[in-house]
């Protein structure tokens, strides 16, 4: 895992703040680029898996991210606690979709789990039944770096 200060003098973060921080309910910011040439803006839950150090999301296929990235994977996100003392995570990646509904199900159980802590809520018990129709696909994001920053440290 690639690690630097988003800002010179800025305290950053080491490999293990930065998995720990990954685990938070924070929404990611996921930055894709629309066939104008513009950025698209799109703000998710995620989930982060330690062992292959990959960002994964669930969306519907049908969404404006799914269409940008399958035209150009290039990625930026952030993920950032806007609550005082400030830190958070942000970088550059590659994009991949994968419409495997057996992984897409477990990665969304992964998701919902850690941000509703149940899956017996409406949202999952609806995302998980579109997944078996092939509505619903995960994101998988291969991050370049990890650009981190921690106020706390100051």
């Amino acid at each position: 895992m690639k690690i630097i200060s988003a800002l010179a003098g800025t305290p950053s973060m080491s490999e293990e703040e930065v998995k720990t921080f990954l685990e938070n309910k924070l929404n990611l910011q996921i930055g894709t680029i629309g066939d104008d040439g513009y950025p698209n803006i799109h703000p998710v839950w995620f989930n982060y898996d330690k062992v292959r150090e990959k960002l994964l999301i669930i969306t519907p296929k049908a969404t404006k991210k799914i269409k940008n990235l399958r035209i150009k994977p290039n990625v930026y996100f952030s993920i950032d606690d806007e609550n005082f003392p400030y830190k958070g995570v942000k970088g550059k990646g590659i994009a991949t979709v994968l419409d495997d509904p057996v992984r897409t199900v477990t990665e969304a159980k992964k998701i919902y789990m850690k941000y509703l802590g149940t899956l017996d809520h409406p949202i999952p018990r609806m995302i998980l039944e579109s997944i078996q129709k092939g509505i619903h696909v995960i994101i998988e994001i291969d991050p370049k770096f990890f650009s981190t920053w921690d106020y706390a440290k100051m």
